[in-house]
């Protein structure tokens, strides 16, 4: 019986190998959000754990988001690490650096609002919000929460609204018109070109 245990073990050592060495040599950056403790009532009293937020992405235009439970720290950590890593999704951003167009994301009591912001302007927005620009690789956008303060939710909504986030190639595409046509309507001043007109 002990052989056998053994075995098994070795057998889903050896599965888990190569996953680990894909994650290694994929330069994902992680940030932890927040950490909570929380207890389930049991009968005889309370089990007393964490609960862990984390956000991956690979400041390429990738990125996502988990939680995670257990008793120890260390490991609700590696548990929202790998949930984030599986839900990782991809959002096209402007020059590689901030968002093609403004917008507004909800989740539950969560409301965020993103608009997108010339060179030089930095990342403008707070703690759970901050975390995934950086992690996106945004570098120049200016984000407000106007709900609720709950990291859960305000990372959510965030994706909501990154999510809504168009290409100028697919709408142009949709509209059966040219890139050029849907670039050259911008008004925001939030590309370099944009920048160099409005000094001119």
């Amino acid at each position: 019986m002990a052989e056998e245990r053994g075995e098994k073990r070795g057998r889903r050592r050896d599965r888990e190998q190569p996953r680990d060495r894909e994650e290694e040599g994929s330069e994902l950056v992680d940030k932890l959000v927040g950490i909570n403790r929380v207890a389930k009532t049991v009968k005889g009293g309370k089990n007393f754990g964490f609960a862990a937020l984390v956000v991956v992405g690979d400041q390429k235009g990738r990125a996502g988001f988990g939680k995670g439970k257990a008793r120890e720290v260390p490991e609700a950590i590696r548990k929202a690490t790998e949930e984030a890593k599986r839900n990782m999704v991809r959002i096209p951003l402007r020059e590689g650096r901030t968002l093609h167009h403004d917008g507004n994301g909800r989740h539950g009591a969560g409301k965020v609002v993103l608009r997108a912001a010339p060179p030089g302007t930095g990342v403008i927005a707070g703690g759970p919000m901050r975390a995934v620009m950086e992690v996106l690789g945004v570098q120049d956008v200016v984000g407000k929460s106007l709900g609720s303060s709950n990291p859960y939710n305000m990372v959510r909504a965030t994706f909501d609204a990154l999510k809504g986030q168009a290409n100028p190639r697919t709408v142009a595409s949709k509209r059966g018109l040219k890139v050029q046509d849907i670039v050259g309507r911008r008004t925001d001043g939030a590309s370099e070109a944009g920048m160099a007109d409005s000094v001119n």
